[in-house]
């Protein structure tokens, strides 16, 4: 007898308990328009991974190519190197007489200008030595007044000798004549011949005094003769000795290194102080052997400061190039001749100066200050070494000038006063 099995998963819709699991509720994936036995497949996830690997890709790319772009124009066109410093002149003041030190017009720092006193020495010495050139001067053009006197009585002398002898060649030429009719003595004859050759004597004395005396004063006046010279030229010495106690600034600038004191005793040559002329900076950049290729004197060139830290760009140009190495001109020059040798790139020292010296008034720059310096090198025209021998001072003044103008004035004045009656 057979049995049919209980079929536990068969509901009877009829049943009240029939999916009784679900409470009534219809199958999820019935409603869906699915079966309810078939799996849900999920949609692929994109790929971020290559598309983000594609954008660097092109970045990367474009990047080379903007960077290839830039080097060709304009990249490959410059020189540049942070190796720079300010440099500039520094004007000593050393006195030129010794003395002691009465006081100090500026300390370090202080703006001055060109002719204002820095140190005053004591000038009492001085002051004496030009008193006394003063009377050697006054002295001395009095005494060439009397030689001009001299010629003057010279001159009239031989006038005087020459009347002399006129009249005393004309009694003996008389008297010839009566010594021929015998109106008068041999005797006669014979002293008037006497007389006539004392007068020639006398002359030809007098006119060598003369030219002895005319060649002391010949052509030159009382100011031009030589011993007023001489005597102008001491005094001329002893002035600018006196005039050389007061230590003026040779140019404008600003006051350092002041290391002198008052009641110090200084010599000629000590340096007393520095005036370094702010204005007229420029920079020295070290560029390695590899960069002067293309660089030219008068290229221009951009200088970045640190001490503004780029905000400011100064203009400027290619001044000189170096004609040797930093190594070549040191204290201990390289000896490259030996067994160990190692290839270093040299540098070499550019000079730059500023197109604007406003821009050095409005951004000041001092002397050891590290600058950034970059050179386009597009104009190839320019010269590498300098073609012309400069034809102006590099850097001068003219303060000492004046001083010898006013000692000028001082041998003028000696001179006029001295002169009496014969201004």
């Amino acid at each position: 007898m057979s049995s049919q099995p209980s079929d536990q998963n068969t509901s009877d819709p009829s049943r009240p308990d029939s999916n009784a699991s679900g409470q009534g509720k219809p199958d999820q994936s019935t409603l869906a328009g699915k079966p309810a036995g078939a799996q849900t497949t999920e949609p692929p996830k994109k790929n971020s991974r290559g598309l983000l690997l594609r954008i660097l890709v092109i970045v990367v790319v474009l990047g080379i190519i903007g960077w290839a772009l830039w080097y060709f124009l304009d990249g490959r066109w410059h020189e540049g190197t942070d190796d720079a410093y300010v440099n500039g002149n520094v004007v000593q003041i050393t006195p030129q007489v010794a003395g002691t030190v009465v006081s100090i017009g500026a300390d370090d720092g202080d703006r001055v200008h060109a002719g204002q006193v820095l140190v005053q020495l004591d000038p009492s010495d001085a002051d004496v030595m030009v008193a006394e050139a003063r009377a050697d001067l006054a002295n001395t053009v009095r005494k060439v007044r009397g030689l001009y006197s001299n010629v003057d009585g010279a001159k009239a002398d031989v006038a005087q000798r020459m009347v002399a002898l006129q009249k005393a060649q004309a009694d003996y030429n008389r008297r010839r004549e009566l010594a021929k009719s015998g109106a008068i003595s041999a005797e006669e004859l014979s002293h008037a011949r006497d007389a006539l050759d004392t007068a020639q004597s006398g002359l030809t004395s007098s006119q060598q005094q003369y030219k002895t005396s005319n060649v002391l004063i010949d052509d030159t006046v009382v100011a031009s003769h030589p011993d007023v010279q001489a005597a102008a030229a001491r005094l001329r010495s002893a002035y600018l000795d006196d005039v050389r106690a007061t230590l003026v600034a040779p140019v404008d600038g600003y006051v350092a290194k002041r290391s002198v004191q008052v009641g110090q005793r200084v010599a000629p040559g000590t340096a007393l102080m520095a005036v370094v002329p702010l204005h007229g900076v420029w920079i020295d950049a070290n560029f390695k052997e590899t960069q002067l290729t293309k660089m030219r004197i008068g290229q221009p060139v951009e200088v970045k400061s640190d001490v503004y830290g780029g905000a400011v760009t100064y203009k400027g140009k290619v001044e000189s190039l170096g004609v040797g190495t930093g190594s070549a001109f040191s204290l201990l020059p390289a000896q490259n001749a030996t067994g160990n040798w190692i290839k270093i790139v040299q540098r070499i020292p550019v000079r730059v100066f500023f197109d604007d010296p406003q821009q050095l008034e409005q951004h000041p720059l001092r002397l050891g200050m590290s600058v950034t310096v970059d050179v386009t090198l597009h104009d190839q025209s320019g010269p590498t070494l300098s073609q012309h021998a400069p034809t102006e001072p590099v850097f001068s003044t003219d303060v000492y000038k004046q001083q010898l103008a006013k000692a000028d004035l001082e041998i003028t004045k000696v001179i006029h006063d001295n002169m009496g009656s014969s201004k």
